[in-house]
């Protein structure tokens, strides 16, 4: 399935267009709003509440958004709910709410964070999430995740759904919790083919990187993350099709 065309004509704000100085933290329904107030693709990350919901979130553990420590799988959506984001007047919304405020006005590229802990195969039960909640939604959207396992999973559940690998250089000190072993084998894009992808999102910092020239040689299109100045924007797109951004209005 093709990357809808979307998702190459308006910039992707990043957690969607977030700015804490506005009341707006990321992945909120008041960043959210913003993004689809400024004609801006959005940009969202999923991770698994305690009762198997689809919650739009960011981190493994709530600390950096909420000031509540813990991992947000100890919660449930109803909990989650009533945990107020730091420097906003909300709390965590689950995907189906972000998929009604959205109701196909802009384009969604939404991230599945690894459920595995390790990239591996221990996954499924937010990818079903994820699925369930898409069901009936008719705005463009596309699934991406870093492990490659997830993006199988997606494609087994929903053939018809486009979706991506989200990439890196996979530097050892920026993934300590993952074996050196398998950040080496994720670091060649190995499984582009095999899971289905129509697509990679890239570190910005690494699109010289030979095996994303040799995808893009190859057809498969190129978004990147994170682009943070109209300046760095302008180089991102010598190479990548479209930028996921912030902290500026691209």
């Amino acid at each position: 399935m093709m990357l809808p065309s979307s998702l190459f004509q308006r910039p992707i704000a990043h957690r969607a267009f977030h700015d804490v100085t506005q009341g707006r933290p990321e992945n909120s329904r008041a960043a959210i709003r913003a993004a689809i107030a400024a004609g801006y693709g959005i940009e969202i990350d999923l991770q698994l509440s305690r009762d198997r919901q689809a919650m739009v979130f960011h981190d493994y553990d709530m600390s950096r958004l909420t000031g509540v420590s813990g991992p947000i799988q100890l919660r449930s959506a109803p909990e989650l709910a009533d945990t107020q984001l730091l420097n906003g007047e909300e709390g965590v919304p689950t995907f189906i709410e972000v998929l009604r405020i959205v109701a196909g006005q802009v384009p969604l590229l939404i991230e599945l964070k690894d459920q595995d802990g390790g990239m591996g195969p221990a996954i499924g039960t937010l990818e079903h999430a994820a699925i369930e909640a898409l069901k009936g939604y008719r705005g463009d959207v596309a699934l991406m995740s870093f492990n490659p396992h997830t993006v199988a999973e997606l494609a087994r559940l929903a053939p018809d759904l486009p979706r991506g690998l989200t990439t890196c250089s996979f530097q050892d000190e920026e993934w300590q919790t993952i074996k050196a072993t398998r950040l080496e084998e994720l670091r060649a894009i190995p499984d582009y083919a095999r899971v289905g992808a129509s697509f990679v999102s890239h570190n910005c910092l690494d699109l010289d990187n030979p095996r994303i020239t040799e995808l893009k040689a190859q057809g498969a299109p190129v978004l990147c993350w994170t682009v943070y100045s109209a300046k760095q924007e302008a180089q991102a797109r010598l190479v990548a099709d479209n930028v996921t951004f912030e902290g500026y209005t691209a």
